[in-house]
């Protein structure tokens, strides 16, 4: 009768309806998919009904779209059960779009493969559920009728694919990691982590794996960044980010710094601060992008250069010494604008002055001169020149520590100029305070630095 009606109206009636062989088919292989459903489950399943509904009219590609629908739903419900902060944190790493979404209702902003993405990600998907349902997800766009098309489906296919919603979102349970990343993120906000709390969190990030060390690392610092969260929250992060720190990758640790990058980029200066906040708490300032750090660096050196300058450096030293050694970071990398004054503060510092050293910041100094490349050691050799560094030399300790710099030093010349200055500098038979005045010393340091 309907095909009558449209043919009576002049529409089309070809490859519009199903066969009733194929209907009989998908209505008896439905059942059969539905039947690892819980009764208690399918009141809420109003999808499947619209799935069935068109399956039994005739209208597959119609059915598909609904039991996508209700896929989407299904797998929308989890996420909200689950943690919505914590998935949003994940499954949208841009700081740009991540700021417009908070509430439940916001979910709909998040397309259809960040969401099935992200659920795998924090747990939520297996590896196989994902596969599948992205076949799904690809079928729904380009064999139902959301978009114009050509392609038959089967009732066997609507079958299948109600079955994998049923078993890979609906009914499939939280893995270990998945059920205690979900409890310490619900603590996290609830109470106060004590210490055994840290304790067995500790423990449980031992045993992750890596990928999901980085993503619970990036729902924490989410959480320290967003500036609703209550003071509680914040006290909880910064008792458990240096336990995780140890396992969260470079990569992550490297979008960490580009992130508050991008915060200061949009002017959102609260979320930038927390978050160099978390980094500093775990040395990871050498993680910031080049430009945020060129401005913290230069800083940092101008804080070491004037409390070894000033009164009591011995005591103040320490503090601004680690500062640059954190931004530095364990590559020793230091922007080329800044090589020549970061290079003169960290030798001067390290010679001291004429009552000695500052020796609770001597590791930090060490290990910045250590990690230098074989051209900026041979910049660092070349320091006796400036004035700063020259007059340190006359004094015991500054002769003293002069030598231990060599030392550090020459294993990593390589260019033949450096290596005959330092043969020339270790030849040199007067006192270090008088290398700059010497002919042939300044014939060496010119063709070095030509």
């Amino acid at each position: 009768m309907l095909l009558d009606q449209l043919a009576g109206a002049g529409l089309p009636t070809a490859n519009v309806l199903v066969p009733v062989d194929e209907r009989e088919q998908a209505l008896r292989t439905i059942g059969m998919a539905l039947s690892s459903l819980p009764v208690t489950e399918r009141g809420r399943s109003a999808y499947i009904s619209k799935m069935i509904a068109a399956a039994s009219a005739g209208l597959f590609d119609a059915a598909l779209n609904y039991l996508w629908n209700e896929t989407v739903g299904e797998l929308r419900r989890r996420v909200i059960s689950y943690d919505l902060a914590y998935f949003y944190d994940v499954a949208v790493p841009s700081p740009d779009r991540r700021k417009h979404l908070s509430t439940e209702e916001d979910l709909t902003k998040v397309d259809d493969f960040d969401l099935l993405k992200g659920a795998l990600q924090i747990g939520l998907l297996s590896a196989t559920g994902y596969a599948r349902l992205d076949h799904i997800r690809y079928m729904r766009n380009f064999a139902s009728a959301a978009h114009p098309n050509q392609v038959e489906l089967t009732g066997l296919d609507l079958a299948n694919w109600l079955e994998v919603c049923v078993r890979q979102v609906i009914l499939l349970p939280y893995d270990n990691i998945t059920a205690e990343t979900k409890r310490l993120l619900a603590n996290v906000r609830a109470q106060p982590i004590t210490g055994e709390d840290a304790a067995k969190a500790a423990a449980f990030f031992d045993n992750m794996p890596a990928e999901r060390a980085d993503l619970l690392a990036t729902g924490l610092f989410g959480l320290y960044v967003d500036q609703s969260q209550a003071p509680l929250v914040a006290d909880n992060v910064r008792r458990l980010w240096p336990l995780l720190w140890t396992f969260v990758s470079a990569q992550a640790r490297g979008n960490f710094g580009i992130k508050i990058g991008r915060f200061t980029a949009s002017l959102d200066t609260a979320k930038a601060a927390a978050g160099r906040e978390l980094l500093a708490l775990v040395g990871g300032t050498a993680y910031l992008p080049e430009s945020e750090r060129a401005v913290e660096i230069d800083a940092a050196i101008d804080a070491l250069t004037a409390a070894h300058r000033g009164w009591s450096n011995f005591n103040t030293e320490p503090a601004p010494a680690k500062a640059l050694s954190d931004l530095i970071g364990p590559r020793g990398d230091v922007p080329t604008a800044l090589e020549n004054k970061y290079l003169e503060a960290v030798v001067e510092a390290f010679l001291g002055n004429q009552y000695g050293v500052s020796w609770a910041a001597v590791e930090h100094y060490e290990a910045m001169l250590r990690r230098l490349d074989s051209r900026q050691a041979g910049m660092a050799l070349r320091t006796f020149t400036l004035p700063t560094v020259s007059a340190q030399l006359w004094s015991t300790v500054g002769q003293s520590r002069w030598a231990a710099l060599l030392d550090i030093l020459a294993p990593k010349l390589t260019a033949p100029v450096d290596r005959a200055l330092m043969q020339a500098i270790r030849a040199f038979t007067s006192t270090p305070d008088k290398l700059a005045s010497d002919t042939k010393i300044k014939k060496l340091v010119a063709a070095a630095r030509a």
